[in-house]
């Protein structure tokens, strides 16, 4: 076994005992620390900084050095997967990720490869490999990937999209070709997800960001169906300890008893329901993990402490429970506010 110097994030991902509530923060390596800015800077572009595996490690590491986070996050993109599978990803500026060459026919689908991780995601690998040297046991490693559903949205569309046409077409017009498309994506990120734990992440994270856009009914077939099935490819245990998965949803709220029945260890929030209904709802099947609005950190300290204990006071105890912002945090945010939230949520019930 891995010996951690600090694994409280893990055992609160398995519903173990924990001393507190352990916090890590989506998006903590970002735009809203200044010496990410001037890193990426160094790098050139977004992308570059992403295939570079030492800066992305420099940049993962950045706010562990500033805030005692309970994990770091590995420094990636969810689109990593669908340009390896050959869409050609950019960033435009001020429009966000955009392909090259998006996905228009079941021909495009039939063509798309599995890219192999150790080969076209290669830097990614390396840069696992690199976080954990330089974490040196101090705390856990996570891993991620974007859900078959999000990623096919960016694949379709070609683009970030309001409304998701293209890819509601193609789900009303043509299910089969959606099925295809998406069945050929979880195996692109199955096998990713096992290379990374294979490298060295101690978790995983599926970032299911417009699962939320779809009918309950289309929720379960063309995105939980497919997170499902990943789930169960993932080696649960690594380096002689459990490998916990997290899944979220953004917009899931309302299919939180699904979501705990797919075969995660737990479900991430976003901050559209109240944490003590859903751990009502989901009982004892799985940890929770959230669900701050991100936007408290625009005011003043004594407002993100005063959010942050309405969060931990809806939980019913630390075990079970991982505190997290409902979503990313924002490029504009004060770094004095995150060490406010970090401070406030490790005193809280602390001894």
């Amino acid at each position: 076994m891995t010996e951690l110097a600090n694994d409280r994030f893990l055992r609160a991902l398995l519903r173990e005992p924990v001393d507190r509530t352990p916090i890590w923060i989506m998006r903590q390596a970002g735009r809203y620390l200044p010496e990410y800015r001037a890193t990426r800077a160094r790098a050139g572009s977004f992308l570059d900084l992403c295939q570079n595996p030492e800066l992305a490690c420099e940049v993962t590491m950045q706010p562990l050095a500033r805030f005692p986070l309970d994990a770091a996050i590995l420094f990636s993109d969810i689109l990593t997967v669908p340009d390896a599978m050959g869409l050609g990803l950019f960033f435009e500026a001020g429009e966000g990720p955009r392909f090259r060459d998006p996905v228009r026919s079941l021909a495009d689908i039939e063509r798309l490869p599995i890219p192999d991780p150790e080969q076209e995601l290669r830097y990614v690998m390396d840069a696992v490999r690199l976080i954990r040297r330089e974490l040196n046991g101090s705390v856990p490693l996570i891993g991620f990937a974007g859900s078959p559903w999000t990623l096919a949205t960016y694949m379709i569309e070609g683009a970030g999209s309001r409304d998701f046409a293209e890819t509601k077409r193609v789900l009303y017009g043509d299910p089969q070709a959606m099925h295809a498309l998406l069945q050929k994506v979880s195996a692109a990120v199955s096998v990713y997800l096992q290379a990374q734990v294979r490298a060295g992440a101690q978790a995983v994270m599926i970032f299911d960001t417009w699962g939320g856009s779809l009918t309950p009914r289309h929720y379960r077939e063309f995105s939980l169906a497919y997170m499902q099935r990943i789930i169960a490819e993932l080696p649960r245990e690594h380096e002689g300890r459990r490998v916990p998965v997290i899944l979220f949803t953004k917009g899931g709220g309302a299919w939180l008893e699904w979501q705990a029945d797919a075969g995660a260890d737990a479900l991430g929030l976003d901050w559209t329901i109240e944490i003590a209904e859903a751990a009502q709802r989901v009982g004892d099947r799985v940890a929770l993990q959230g669900n701050l609005d991100p936007s408290v950190l625009y005011a003043g300290d004594d407002v993100v402490r005063a959010e942050a204990r309405r969060v931990l006071d809806g939980f019913p105890h630390a075990t079970g429970h991982v505190f997290n912002l409902g979503h990313g945090i924002h490029p504009g945010i004060e770094p004095e506010r995150v060490a406010t939230l970090v401070e406030t949520v490790q005193s809280y019930r602390a001894g």
